[in-house]
């Protein structure tokens, strides 16, 4: 069952788990549910995702009920009107706050631009040795991508050289075998805990969060972050 955030008759919210898929995608490979599929049986009625989070990534996840509703969503999406904040535990201790303003190469090897702020909010160093280090480090920060391209907020993160922890395509091998061989974990720590748009009907402002999973507070009690605001 698929924990709904938000309801009305225009628009609909769940809180993804981490390894479902939004719909079928060519990128994405195939899986026997998808979060469009699950959601239409759960409340018995059609329902069209207005943006995409990646399989791994949990989060905020809005759908509208009706074609309408869709395209003024949208609109605010390609408007930049629709503000998303994630948090991500990274390697290594970030600056304090950076904007990263790098072009992405997308699916289609276009080169789109693509604008990434983040700051951090905690640091954590733990007795893990990792290759000439003693020690290991992670920060938790919150991520805002100002643009919304394929895997944004992964290659951003992994261009400054800090990588999320648990990220395959994108993140640092090395540390995810660390992990997995030390406490049997290969969650990727990325979390879409905000979203925040003004109702296509009613013009309110809605901000919907959410909560992070077992295995994401699992990882930030490993480290001793203070995840109680995304609980």
């Amino acid at each position: 069952m698929l924990e709904i955030l938000y309801r009305d008759e225009h628009l609909i919210a769940i809180n993804k788990p981490s390894g479902l898929l939004v719909h079928k995608s060519f990128y994405s490979g195939e899986a026997d549910t998808y979060a469009i599929q699950e959601l239409r049986k759960q409340i018995g009625q059609k329902v069209y995702p207005v943006h995409r989070l990646d399989r791994k990534t949990s989060g905020v996840l809005l759908f509208t009920l009706d074609k309408d509703t869709l395209r003024q969503m949208s609109t605010q999406f390609e408007e930049k009107k629709v503000e998303k904040r994630y948090i991500a535990i990274l390697r290594g201790w970030t600056k304090d706050e950076e904007t990263i303003d790098y072009d992405l190469v997308n699916e289609n090897e276009i080169k789109q631009s693509a604008v990434t702020y983040y700051r951090r909010l905690q640091t954590s160093e733990i007795d893990l040795p990792f290759l000439k280090h003693q020690t290991s480090r992670y920060c938790l920060v919150e991520a805002i991508p100002e643009t919304g391209r394929f895997h944004q907020l992964r290659k951003h993160l992994k261009h400054i050289l800090h990588p999320i922890l648990g990220c395959r395509k994108h993140g640092c091998n090395k540390q995810n075998k660390l992990w997995l061989e030390t406490f049997g974990i290969s969650k990727m720590t990325l979390h879409a805990h905000q979203l925040a748009f003004t109702h296509p009907i009613s013009n309110e402002k809605i901000t919907l969060n959410a909560t992070v999973d077992e295995d994401f507070k699992r990882v930030g009690d490993i480290l001793k972050l203070d995840l109680s605001a995304y609980l």
